[in-house]
């Protein structure tokens, strides 16, 4: 079997469960009922601006109607479901009831499903959740009906060992990370949906690259998640803090774990960006699946939880996969991954870079699907419209001559074969990725954030205006399907990081009253 049909075969999808016959198991089961906003939506606090709003605040203005919530909740008690917690800042109410009555509720029926190697049945729903006319337009999704994993990480590991491999401090440095900060202050939050953390690990990577004091890192349990070391996925997880650890070591780490499925997806960004505890001001994601395999609800639900972060000024990095074009998918189309695709999520695509005496030689789109070993997704949006701040960009047009949002916006080192140093489980391996792209950023927005003294936000519009002048510009290679080109391209987006310039840039639009 070749190193991508594994990849896919250990990280399958929902789509890819086959139902088994009808869940017969009477244990409650959670739900997540996810309410519209009162009010308008949410302005992104778009670099450069002079303050987000408080988390503490931000209920009152965008949070649930409190008429909503009690309608949500009279519905409840009409089918006999027990509220078990209710955020309204969060827009959520929590949900309990047995599988007969949820299936009544909602009218959708509940399935066992399971994947061909055999695994453990799932808990699947068949149908989209439905309300009464007089509730549907005030509930953007019913999540938790579901129990199949809706993504995938997005990390490779070399077929060989690489002749060219870098720690992410090499890397900072060919990417010209601020010298003068650390990322002191601020706190990066990492969402996993599987995977396990290792604290001897981390520390004893930190400390091997010379950086005390070793980093904090938080571990944060979302809708009933933990860490769970022994699978495949410890390599997500190490990869991510490992990296962020080395390039922000000033910063906290918060690292949430939740299951792999929309409930526990839609939470962790939704707790991240509204913690009251830990306070992050990005988040990274390495997790994601291709735009077209999530349920509409789920993906509006999981939108505005990215609004909720960016209006907040937390800005989202996002890996955008690992498979070129067609981001898995069999049928040889072009496709992008969620929730890389949101215009509120920083897309991070993926690049082969090799050094010379501490400078970049050549960098390349990472492509080496030849040898079963991953490219950068990227391509066009069939969800989200074209933003402005991309609209002259020569994003080309996508399925059905949909005008959509370009992926990705940035780009840096992937390339399994150009890799990154990282402990596991006890082991020292490399591991490459658009993984590893996004807790990059991640870092370097985070010093950002401590040198500007206040978060960078959404950073589109900036970086898009900013232009070629603080980017290593990719023109050479493609993802299969799209081409390197001057300017931004559906493989590198605006390029990798010049850290140095970029930061300077940004700091000649900082308002004077920030």
């Amino acid at each position: 079997m070749s190193t991508t049909a594994a990849h896919r075969k250990h990280w399958p999808l929902a789509a890819e469960a086959r139902y088994v016959g009808p869940h017969e198991g009477t244990e409650p089961i959670d739900v997540t009922v996810v309410l519209r906003r009162r009010g308008d939506r949410p302005a992104p606090a778009a670099w450069p601006h002079k303050l987000a709003p408080r988390r503490e605040d931000f209920g009152a203005q965008w949070g649930a109607d409190p008429a909503d919530v009690e309608h949500v909740r009279g519905f409840a008690r009409q089918h006999g479901l027990q509220e078990t917690g209710c955020e309204p800042h969060r827009r959520v109410l929590h949900l309990r009831g047995t599988p007969q009555a949820l299936q009544q509720a909602f009218g959708v029926t509940l399935g066992r499903y399971q994947f061909d190697d055999g695994g453990a049945e799932m808990l699947g729903c068949h149908g989209q959740p439905s309300l009464p006319a007089d509730l549907s337009s005030k509930v953007i999704a019913v999540l938790g009906l579901d129990k199949r994993p809706v993504a995938r990480p997005h990390f490779r590991r070399p077929a060989a060992q690489p002749a060219v491999t870098y720690t992410p401090v090499q890397l900072g440095q060919l990417y010209s990370f601020p010298s003068n900060a650390d990322g002191s202050g601020q706190t990066v939050a990492v969402l996993e949906l599987g995977g396990g953390f290792t604290q001897a690990d981390f520390t004893q990577y930190i400390q091997g690259l010379g950086i005390n004091p070793v980093p904090t890192v938080t571990q944060v349990s979302v809708a009933g998640g933990s860490s769970q070391t022994g699978s495949d996925a410890d390599g997500e997880v190490m990869l991510d803090v490992e990296v962020v650890g080395a390039l922000s070591p000033g910063a906290a780490i918060a690292l949430y774990f939740a299951p792999n499925t929309d409930q526990g997806f839609y939470e962790a960004i939704s707790q991240a960006a509204h913690d009251t505890t830990n306070h992050p001001s990005v988040i990274s994601i390495s997790w994601g699946g291709p735009e077209d395999s999530w349920a509409a609800s789920s993906l509006a639900a999981m939108e505005s939880a990215l609004q909720d972060a960016l209006a907040l000024g937390v800005t989202v990095t996002v890996a955008c996969g690992d498979s070129g074009f067609t981001d898995g998918e069999s049928d040889g189309q072009p496709h992008v991954d969620f929730p890389a695709s949101s215009p509120y999520a920083l897309a991070c695509g993926g690049t082969k870079l090799v050094a010379q005496a501490s400078a970049i030689q050549s960098e390349v789109v990472w492509n080496e699907l030849a040898s079963n070993e991953g490219a950068t997704g990227g391509g066009v949006s069939t969800s989200f419209a074209l933003p402005t701040w991309q609209s002259t960009s020569k994003v080309p047009a996508g399925a059905n001559n949909f005008v959509g949002r370009g992926v990705p916006d940035v780009a840096g080192d992937a390339d399994p074969n150009t890799g990154y140093e990282v402990r596991v489980d006890g082991n020292n391996e490399v591991i490459g990725g658009t993984s590893a792209v996004a807790p990059l950023w991640a870092a370097l927005i985070a010093r950002f954030n401590q040198q500007l003294g206040s978060s960078l936000g959404d950073p589109h519009e900036a970086f898009y205006s900013i232009g070629q002048s603080a980017f290593h510009d990719i023109t050479s290679g493609n993802n299969g399907h799209f081409k390197a080109a001057k300017g931004w391209d559906a493989c590198t987006g605006l390029g990798s990081p010049n850290g140095t310039a970029l930061l300077a840039a940004l700091a000649a639009m900082k308002p004077a009253a920030a």
